[in-house]
């Protein structure tokens, strides 16, 4: 069944490339901001490693690919059935 015909032709946001290239655009300039801003806001470390220029950019952004690799490789096979399994 063509994708059009599900959704009785509407378009929805996201379908025209040109938006989903503008909310990648947009997310990559919140992260060159918060790097760029992160040298004027004082904080109070624990860990040396806090002090690193940033960190909690790379932090955030390794614990996010990680999250996604451990749902896919780890979560995935514990939950999927087989494909008639609902039948």
């Amino acid at each position: 069944m063509n994708n059009e015909k599900k959704n009785n032709g509407k378009k929805h946001l996201f379908d025209a490339p040109q938006n989903v290239q503008r909310v990648l655009y947009a997310l990559f300039a919140s992260l060159v901001a918060s790097v760029a801003v992160e040298p004027f806001i004082h904080k109070h470390p624990y860990f040396p490693w806090e002090k690193w220029p940033g960190f909690y950019a790379t932090f955030g952004f390794v614990a996010c690919v990680l999250l996604v690799l451990a749902a896919k490789y780890l979560l995935r096979p514990l939950v999927k059935r087989e494909e008639g399994y609902y039948d």
